[in-house]
Parts: structure tokens; C-alpha cells; sequence
């Protein structure tokens, strides 16, 4: 078998076999998880309904480091299809400051996001929002059914949404489990009649990106950038942070990563910004968000300050430069939300090839052992 054009021997031999196969795996596990979901669907509403239907209902999205980001990238799709109040705040914040984030008296959805389900601020948060608000119900999105998260999400006002078992991925860094579980959250609070036709373009655009852009990526991966930008706008801005991240993690802090929108970057960050940064902007779909994206392009091909600018879009425009654009297959007419799936899998790509070049070994990357898989020594005091 080979994992992004590389044979399991030769990845085995750098240590990056899982993380290879689990981004490339991601087309064939948002289809599996679909048809989980799909097969849950009337559990799921009757569950969701009386829920949302509660009024003043606070929505809000929890987990730790990536688990959290998955929120912050669903909540403007959330928000825009609720209407109601949605808010991303992760465990780290609502463990930590409890009282300033629960309300009493105000009906409250926890929505938690874990890939083991074992870190503990996704237990804490579970059991502060069960002690700190008094209409609480819980939906808990995770992938491993022996995680302590999911074996309490059971009972009145409590959902469990289990992701296939091949995302509890066994590699460092979370790709595959991230994905799904933003398909997941995609699925129960954006529904769409256009849902599974639009699903499908996603996992057909993706599928074509891993095989026709990964070389691409490599190419750009081998210049070792010392310093990586994230640019995103919506929820694109969610994505840009989950992609600094997982450069980050993969290389060991070698190759330093920030994120913004890119309307937030001229506010200071953009002082980043020397020959040694690759810029890497999501380009949004929509007509009137794409606008300020294609600004923040040109000036920065303008300013010719930075290394290397690279865009990964759906549409094409005058201002892509050839060799420094993505061109997702057949997405141009699709809303952002189902952008994110070839997005983040092409941040992915990245990081893992960046993190080869410098001879990081991505599926343990931590070469002093310090950060690990489920976060470890963090103690939980009593409220």
C-alpha cells in the first residue's frame, strides 16, 4: 500500500506511517461517517428538537486544542443556520473560569468534541455544566466508545455521536478525527436537502487533491520555511488555526505557525512577514467574502515581501500565480462549510511533508517527549 505517494516501508522507516494513512483515508471515512449518521438521523432529531426548541437556547462548542477548533470552525455555519446563540469556548477556558462562562438560568446545549473523550477538561467541562447550569443537555461527538467522555454522555438530556472507529486516530497529531467530527456537527445542525450531493463533491475533491497536489505541497515543503501564516476568513478563520497547529505539532516547533482572517492580518500580525514565510490563504466562495481575500493577495504579491504566497481555491482569478494555487475540482458553486473538508486536508498535507523535509518524525513528533497524545498532567480541582 502507499500513503501519499509513499510506500508503507518508506514511511514506516520515518515514523509518519499512521499520520499518512489517516489523512488519506479522510474521503473514505466522511462517506462512512455519513451513512452512520444517516442511520441515526431520527434519533438525532428527536433528540435536537425539543432541544432548539427551548427558548433563549445557548449552543456552545467545546474541546481542547484541535477538538476546539472544530467548534470554532462550525459556529458561523451553526450560527447562520440557528440563528440562535452559538458561541466556541474551549474546555480549557470553561474549566479554568467556569463561573464566568456557565450561566444558571440559561438553557445550555454543551456540544464537546474529543478524540479520545479521556483529556481531562473534556470530562471537567461535562461535569461543571451538569453542576452549573440548570436546564443542561449534553451531545458529546467522539471516537473512541471506551473514552470516559463518551460513557457519560449517556441518559436523560445526553446524546453520543461515535465516530467510526478508524478515526480514533492512533498517530500524534488528529486529522481524520477532526474531520469527521466537523462533518458530524455539519450534519446535526446545518441541515441541507443539497447535504449529501454537496458531501460528495467534497470527498470527490479531496480524493483528486491528495493524488494531484501532494507533490505540489512536498515541492513547497522542502524550502522549510521557518515561519508559516494561516489566512481564513468565516469559517475558514476556525481552519487557519487548526492548520497552524498541525505544522506545529508535527514539526516540533521548528517551523513556527500563526492564523488569522485576512482582514485581521493588516492589524499587526502582518509584521510576521519576511523571505522566510509562506503565506497559505483559503480563498472563500462567497461573492462578497472573496473580495477582501483576493485584496489581501495582491498586496501581499505587491508588497513582495514574503517567501512564498500559496492559495488554495475553488474559483480561479487573474491574481493566482501559476505553481502557488490549489484548484479544488468542481467546488466553485458550493457554500464555504463544504470547503473546509478539502481545506483542512490540504493543510494536512503540509505539515506532514514540512515536517519529513526537516526530518521530524511526524506520528511522534515531540522529540523531548513533553506533549503527548491525550494531554498529561493536568490536575482537575473541586469547583
Amino acid at each position: 500500500m502507499t500513503y501519499l505517494d509513499y510506500s508503507e516501508a518508506t514511511l514506516r522507516s520515518m515514523d509518519a506511517y499512521w499520520t499518512a494513512k489517516e489523512i488519506e483515508q479522510q474521503p473514505a471515512t466522511w462517506q462512512k461517517t455519513y451513512q452512520m449518521l444517516e442511520a441515526n438521523k431520527g434519533k438525532i432529531e428527536a433528540f435536537l428538537k425539543p432541544v432548539l426548541d427551548t427558548k433563549n437556547i445557548r449552543i456552545i462548542l467545546t474541546g481542547a486544542g484541535t477538538s476546539a477548533f472544530v467548534g470554532a470552525s462550525i459556529a458561523p455555519a451553526i450560527l447562520k443556520s440557528f440563528g440562535g446563540r452559538v458561541e466556541a469556548i474551549p474546555t480549557t477556558d470553561l474549566v479554568s473560569n467556569p463561573h464566568e462562562f456557565f450561566q444558571e438560568d440559561v438553557p445550555t446545549l454543551l456540544v464537546s468534541f474529543a478524540r479520545s473523550g479521556n483529556s481531562p477538561e473534556s470530562v471537567a467541562a461535562f461535569e461543571c455544566a451538569e453542576k452549573l447550569v440548570k436546564n443542561c443537555s449534553q451531545i458529546a461527538i467522539t471516537c473512541n466508545a471506551e473514552g470516559a467522555l463518551y460513557k457519560r454522555c449517556q441518559g436523560d438530556n445526553k446524546l453520543a455521536l461515535l465516530m467510526p472507529e478508524e478515526t480514533n486516530d492512533k498517530s500524534f497529531a488528529m486529522t481524520s478525527s477532526f474531520s469527521c467530527m466537523l462533518l458530524t456537527a455539519l450534519y446535526v445542525f446545518c441541515p441541507s436537502d443539497a447535504f449529501e450531493q454537496h458531501l460528495t463533491a467534497a470527498i470527490n475533491a479531496t480524493s483528486a487533491l491528495l493524488k494531484t497536489y501532494n507533490m505540489m505541497l512536498k515541492s513547497v515543503a522542502m524550502k522549510k520555511f521557518e515561519r508559516v501564516v494561516y489566512l481564513g476568513s468565516g469559517v475558514s478563520k476556525g481552519l487557519a488555526q487548526e492548520g497552524a497547529l498541525k505544522l506545529l505539532e508535527l514539526t516540533d516547533g521548528q517551523a513556527l505557525s500563526t492564523f488569522d482572517s485576512p482582514l485581521g492580518f493588516r492589524h499587526g500580525p502582518k509584521a510576521v512577514v519576511n523571505d522566510k514565510t509562506l503565506v497559505i490563504i483559503f480563498i472563500s466562495n462567497d461573492p462578497y467574502t472573496r473580495q477582501y481575500d483576493l485584496e489581501l493577495l495582491a498586496e501581499l504579491q505587491n508588497d513582495q515581501e514574503v517567501g512564498q504566497i500559496l492559495s488554495i481555491t475553488a474559483k480561479s482569478d487573474p491574481v493566482f500565480k501559476q505553481g502557488e494555487c490549489v484548484m479544488l475540482d468542481n467546488m466553485s458553486e458550493v457554500d464555504d462549510t463544504y470547503l473546509m473538508f478539502p481545506f483542512i486536508a490540504s493543510a494536512q498535507v503540509y505539515a506532514l511533508q514540512h515536517s519529513l523535509a526537516i526530518n521530524n518524525t511526524p506520528d511522534n513528533p515531540s522529540s523531548s517527549g513533553t506533549i503527548n497524545r491525550v494531554v498529561q498532567g493536568v490536575h482537575i480541582h473541586a469547583l
